[in-house]
């Protein structure tokens, strides 16, 4: 059986830190794209950060210089180190894995789309 199962979330006051982890099993998460997703304006889940199996990354322009996404294969597990959050980077963070070895040629707003794999979430509190 599949699962993510993300940590990390919780309350932050504006310009604070969070670290979210993903902790996946029931695959070979090292031959997955993976990484965190958030509703977007229509509350559709967009990609926020994903990382392929050869560690590039692709952020979205609203976390870029902020946000750090990052892997450990060896122990099946996504991170997103988050930085200088502001209240717009509230929601519910999914993590989330996709059958594909790059994102290059895929809009971060399409990813949705390719996920076979979600976790139940984790949710961020950003207040003012």
């Amino acid at each position: 059986e599949v699962q993510l199962v993300e940590s990390g979330g919780g309350p932050v006051q504006a310009g604070g830190s969070l670290r979210l982890s993903c902790l996946a099993s029931g695959y070979n998460c090292s031959l997955y794209l993976i990484g965190w997703f958030r509703p977007g304006p229509g509350k559709e889940r967009e990609a926020v950060a994903v990382i392929d199996s050869g560690d590039n990354t692709k952020y979205a322009d609203s976390v870029k210089g902020r946000f750090t996404i990052s892997r450990d294969n060896a122990k099946n597990s996504l991170y997103l180190q988050m930085t200088s959050l502001k209240p717009e980077d509230t929601a519910m963070y999914y993590c989330a894995a996709a059958p594909l070895q790059s994102s290059a040629w895929i809009s971060l707003k399409a990813l949705n789309l390719y996920v076979r794999y979600w976790g139940q979430g984790t949710q961020v509190t950003v207040s003012s």
